[in-house]
């Protein structure tokens, strides 16, 4: 790469993360700029530079999004798969459901913790380090759950397992970011979401047949195989995050050529625990102090919330009520993966929607239009919800709650995909951390309302506690409809987003 002294286009002016690696920072001392127009030694992305993820080939692009979904998928999968075991671990080890459902509860907590550190992480040292460390330990701690000789193995094996599986449910999305253009995004999104919008429900129709035929125990030994393959594809990717990728460039000029002078824009001379404490807490900082973050993320994690609920409602509507054995009733949730699938195909139509919306004053369609179709999602997930909620017991055939199961996953995929996509939008270098905090909070709803699903099904009956959930999530449609009517003006008072519109155009 040679001196230039101006940017070309596809640079982007990105805000600069303030946490790039600071192992790798050199004192700007070092740095005669008196001598040397100091623009003239920036190193950046010329035009169709090939190290440029997002000039990567089609289908280097399709292993990378396939991989972060496949492994996703793995992890989620994990998170349900277990619920149909717990029959098995209450007859040996003789305990309550309650407890039993605490391995749920003990997962999401490792995944809201992990989120927190291995997504600020990522922004440091780049995505590819994370991923294999967190998918090797991921595969790792499923073991002692599979060996396990007490409840108390599995739900502390459990928390860690998750710890470090967070890192592909966090920082895909920002993997998928960092190589697919704008125009694409909500494409690509829609099939990495396959697997995270999927996994959970893949979970409990694999983890029936495995328990009825293997036991609980090849649970575990099922999902160390699939996070052996999820390492093996992780060893094939290569790294996405920009701000590394260009501070190993300019480390490399520098040593081939002896100037000093060549620099980045993601150059930090912040000492590391500055670093690491900045990283470590920006994603709660963003998930409290960001209008944006804060309410997206309560909705998500109601809808994930009531999303576990299915695993607490759906054994109880067709294995206790109807007698279904756990393979045969795992089938049940055949629905709501159909609806994820449609709306997923659906997608292309979905995105002229989009882009038939108003241009905003730079000529670009702005994220509200993605909220167009977040607002029709919140009412497929009302509808789907209060229809199953009416139609779960025994007097109505069973096809009639299994099909409320398709305008509830098309709901589901829709908010998903579609919430990421506006948050990945908004905050751009900055996408894993707000999608941590985001993780976060939907984690700790999962983690609590299954908890508290068999006494509310056990007192109000699948029928009103169904309903009421449905009702909640009719209220909280108002949600999405504030952010398609006024989230340019949210976004305007974004404190992060101003500053990294000013770090932008320096």
């Amino acid at each position: 790469m040679q001196p230039s002294s101006k940017y070309p286009s596809d640079v982007e002016h990105q805000s600069v993360p303030k946490s790039v690696n600071p192992r790798l920072a050199v004192d700007s001392n070092e740095i005669d700029s008196s001598s040397v127009d100091h623009s003239a030694y920036e190193v950046f992305w010329s035009k169709d530079d090939p190290e440029n993820p997002k000039n990567w080939s089609a289908l280097q692009k399709c292993v990378t999004i396939f991989t972060m979904g496949y492994s996703a998928t793995v992890v989620s999968l994990f998170s349900t798969s277990y619920t149909v075991g717990i029959a098995g671990l209450q007859e040996e080890f003789h305990i309550s459901k309650i407890l039993g459902l605490l391995g749920v509860t003990t997962y999401l907590v490792g995944m809201a913790v992990g989120s927190v550190v291995l997504a600020p992480l990522s922004e440091m040292y780049g995505r590819r380090p994370i991923y294999l460390v967190s998918v090797s330990l991921f595969t790792i701690f499923v073991l002692p759950s599979a060996l396990a000789k007490n409840i108390e193995t599995i739900l502390i094996t459990r928390f860690f397992t998750a710890f470090f599986g967070s890192a592909m449910m966090s920082n895909s999305p920002g993997t998928v970011n960092d190589i697919i253009s704008e125009r694409h995004r909500a494409l690509a999104f829609g099939f990495w979401s396959l697997g995270p919008t999927n996994g959970p429900v893949i979970g409990p129709i694999i983890g029936g047949f495995i328990f009825e035929n293997l036991g609980w125990r090849w649970l575990n030994w099922f999902i160390m195989i699939l996070g052996g393959v999820a390492f093996l594809l992780v060893l094939t990717i290569k790294e996405t995050y920009a701000p590394v990728i260009l501070r190993k460039r300019m480390i490399r000029k520098r040593k081939e050529t002896g100037n000093l002078k060549w620099w980045s824009r993601y150059d930090s001379q912040v000492e590391f625990g500055s670093h690491l404490r900045t990283n470590i807490t920006r994603p709660l900082t963003m998930m409290v102090m960001e209008p944006i973050c804060a309410f997206w993320n309560f909705y998500t994690a109601l809808v994930y919330g009531v999303l576990y609920l299915c695993f607490v409602a759906y054994p109880l509507a067709y294995q206790k009520y109807r007698g279904w054995s756990p393979g045969i009733g795992g089938l049940a949730y055949l629905g709501i993966g159909f609806g994820s699938v449609i709306t997923i195909a659906l997608e292309p139509i979905l995105r002229k929607i989009i882009s038939s919306h108003k241009k905003d004053t730079s000529g670009n369609v702005p994220p509200e239009a993605m909220v167009s179709i977040i607002c029709t999602s919140a009412v497929l997930l009302a509808v789907g919800q209060i229809w199953f909620a009416w139609t779960s017991t025994p007097n109505v055939h069973w096809i009639v709650p299994i099909l409320a199961g398709v305008p509830f996953g098309a709901g589901n995929a829709g908010v998903f995909i579609y919430i990421n996509n506006y948050i990945v939008h908004s905050y751009n270098n900055y996408a894993a951390s707000a999608l941590a905090g985001n993780v976060v909070l939907r984690s700790i709803f999962g983690a609590v309302l299954p908890l508290a699903g068999p006494s509310m099904y056990a007192s109000l009956g699948l029928n009103w506690a169904g309903f009421l959930l449905g009702m909640f999530e009719a209220v909280c449609i108002a949600i999405p409809v504030v952010f398609y009517l006024y989230g340019h003006h949210i976004r305007e008072r974004s404190v992060m987003i101003r500053q990294m519109q000013i770090e932008k155009s320096l």
